[in-house]
């Protein structure tokens, strides 16, 4: 990906080091142990925030350290992926009427207070509506190479893409009508609606891909592959398989490896911001 030398967002807000949390009687887990809790919740459909706040999990020791400045040249491509985003989703809104508001995103190492609660590494990179920012600890990406096999800055760039989209249906409004939607349904429906809503993500985060392509020409021979690996790594039916080594379609949250990757790649190809609400006309079955 061609990003070197190009515009840094201001939106920046690197908390590595200050850490957060605390307090007796919880569990204290290493970065392998919380990357394990991670795919444990995913598979089983549990959403890892949901641990993480319940005082089993004892942030404050979960290797919350200075940050490490190795990790100073993907603080700066963090930042120059943002800001990408945000001259295409502010020309986007424009086209739509609307008025783009720029999320923040936080850097953290460890653990970090946000308005959704405390939050661990173990979460993965994630949005808050709440305060409307985006949390990613850098070891995630680190993860996402080593562990799921989805090397490449343009994988990165996905991941960042992806929440990035979270912000997009939240100031659209789709995001909260989905959450007040889900309140009223059985869990398998409520999943599905959350499935229906992460594919959106997708599709955006492809959506940004394209347009960012033909505003700035970023891409370089094997980035589209990079983001698609990424997004076949943390499918639902491969997380769960790799956790249990079963596959149960009812707790889905997040849509299967190849859900994930043919929104991308629609959204890629299309660039067409209108197209997102298929996600929710479409049958389930269709997705």
């Amino acid at each position: 990906m061609q990003w070197s030398g190009r515009r840094e967002s201001d939106n920046v807000e690197d908390q590595r080091g200050s850490g957060g949390g605390g307090g007796g009687g919880r569990i204290a887990l290493g970065g392998g142990a919380t990357v394990l809790v991670f795919l444990a919740c995913w598979a089983l459909g549990i959403d890892p925030r949901l641990l993480l706040n319940s005082g089993l999990v004892d942030h404050a020791q979960t290797q919350t350290r200075p940050a490490d400045p190795a990790e100073e040249p993907l603080k700066h491509f963090v930042s120059v992926v943002l800001a990408d985003t945000e001259d295409v989703w502010h020309a986007q809104f424009v086209k739509m009427g609307e008025t783009y508001r720029e999320p923040k995103l936080v850097l953290f190492r460890g653990s970090v207070s946000s308005a959704c609660g405390m939050a661990d590494s173990a979460t993965g990179p994630f949005y808050c509506p709440g305060d409307q920012k985006v949390y990613i600890d850098l070891q995630f990406f680190q993860e996402l190479r080593d562990r799921f096999h989805a090397p490449g800055d343009f994988a990165q760039a996905y991941v960042v893409a992806h929440e990035v989209g979270h912000h997009v249906q939240k100031l659209l409004g789709l995001s909260d009508k989905v959450h007040a939607q889900r309140t009223r349904l059985s869990e398998k429906e409520s999943n599905q609606l959350s499935v229906r809503l992460e594919l959106q993500a997708d599709f955006l985060a492809g959506v940004w891909a394209y347009h960012a392509q033909q505003m700035k020409k970023i891409l370089e021979p094997g980035d589209l592959d990079e983001a698609l690996r990424a997004a076949n790594a943390i499918g639902d039916d491969r997380l769960q398989k790799q956790a249990r080594g079963v596959v149960v379609p009812d707790s889905f949250t997040h849509g299967t490896s190849v859900q994930r990757i043919r929104w991308f790649k629609k959204g890629f190809e299309t660039g067409d911001v209108r197209l997102k609400d298929q996600l929710f006309s479409l049958p389930y079955s269709q997705l």
